[in-house]
């Protein structure tokens, strides 16, 4: 989800106002020579626990409706506690430290089930959800619609914002998640905080990608003895190799920032090292490291980039998206983060408008019908009739609810 960041001052006086924030961290003790997972696994993970603050069940209603989320607001029931939550996670075989946002919903009459949701796309530093009060994805009323809500920032943003994120790499997208939701519940079993045995993924754009490699680290990493409920992805573009090849049969793209960020993180997570200058033209090229230093958001690196995608890209790569043989190193790459030789067990929601010019229709279309082919049994495909990556979000998410509650609930 895009975040809106004139909210900012209203999340300040509200957090001011209404809420004691005290900063009080818990700190267990980290095993850093390896990930070893041990019978609480959470144990190697968990770094800290910073309290945030917290908003009424009256406060996030408002903000819901003010944030263009209105029909969200009567599934708004509960006040909720945030939390700044430091973990640890695995990149380039070393452990690094990582952060994400934990929401608590107070005064549910059950345990709550635990969810965990993936954000879209983001470049601004400032966006990251472990930001919250002053960034804010949406994904943060899941949690005062009762459930125990972990929004992770994923590596390159909060805690790691030092490294160049992997944008569209599976494993680490996965592991990411994966190792927040085994942190969250060592942390929440020290607190004698109860959760129910329920757990559901949901994320949208990059953040259906993510929670796609999420559901594939969950199903098939037994170690970290986690029990998917349910997933629901929207407007992930799984299958990668089908939107380059799509990309090279266009003269224009509305987000070519998108393109950057997945040129860059490539070129940077698998160390190519090659000139930007292969993949972009100039003055593109020599530009694109400074519109992605966190301090830009997407509107902003658009304005400075182009839609013509002949004018952006270098005629040679531009040409080699379409051709056979050619850049074989960097296509075998995309093929392997294009979750080959896989489909989900866990009963699964893919959601996509068909109206979509950013992540194109065609990839949650042909992902499905793989899915099928390979024997998926649990995956429903939900197309929404004339939805945009922006419009679809919304219908998306109420779908969701409505399917993660029931299911929560045991029907």
């Amino acid at each position: 989800m895009k975040r809106n960041l004139h909210l900012a001052s209203y999340f300040v006086v509200l957090l001011l106002v209404f809420t004691s924030c005290k900063k009080n961290s818990f700190d267990a003790p980290i095993h850093t020579n390896n990930l070893t997972y041990s019978s609480d696994p959470g144990y190697s993970l968990f770094v800290s626990a910073t309290e945030i603050g917290t908003f009424t069940q009256a406060q996030l209603q408002t903000v819901a409706t003010q944030r263009g989320f209105g029909d969200f607001a009567p599934l708004i029931k509960y006040d909720v506690d945030f939390y700044k939550i430091v973990y640890k996670t695995m990149y380039k075989g070393s452990l690094i430290n990582v952060s994400g946002l934990l929401c608590i919903p107070k005064g549910l009459p059950v345990p709550p089930p635990l969810l965990s949701a993936q954000h879209g796309t983001m470049f601004a530093y400032a966006d990251a959800p472990s930001n919250f009060p002053l960034a804010f994805t949406g994904f943060e009323l899941f949690a005062s619609a009762g459930f125990m809500t972990v929004i992770p920032d994923f590596i390159g943003y909060g805690a790691s914002q030092g490294i160049v994120h992997p944008y569209y790499d599976m494993q680490t997208s996965g592991a990411t998640v994966a190792d927040m939701l085994v942190a969250v519940k060592y942390y929440l079993k020290t607190k004698s905080i109860p959760i129910s045995s329920k757990l559901f993924l949901v994320g949208y754009s990059e953040g259906g990608y993510v929670t796609m490699a999420a559901q594939k680290e969950i199903e098939t990493n037994h170690a970290l003895n986690l029990t998917l409920t349910a997933a629901a992805e929207g407007a992930g573009g799984y299958d990668i190799t089908g939107m380059l090849q799509k990309v090279g049969t266009l003269k224009t793209y509305p987000d070519p920032s998108f393109f950057a960020l997945f040129v860059q993180g490539y070129n940077t997570t698998y160390g190519y090292k090659r000139p930007l200058t292969n993949f972009f033209k100039e003055p593109y090229a020599d530009e694109i490291p400074g519109l992605l230093n966190g301090t830009k958001n997407s509107t902003q690196i658009n304005a400075a980039l182009t839609t013509s995608v002949t004018s952006l890209l270098n005629a040679d790569f531009y040409c080699a998206l379409t051709t056979p043989g050619e850049e074989t190193v960097f296509k075998a790459q995309v093929a392997a983060n294009s979750f080959p030789n896989w489909f989900p067990i866990s009963p699964t929601r893919l959601y996509h408008g068909t109206a979509d010019e950013d992540v194109f229709f065609e990839t949650s279309q042909t992902t499905y019908l793989r899915f099928l082919a390979e024997g998926a049994q649990n995956v429903t495909f939900i197309p929404i009739p004339g939805g945009t990556h922006e419009t679809s979000v919304e219908p998306m998410m109420l779908n969701v609810i409505a399917w993660f509650s029931a299911l929560a609930q045991g029907v």
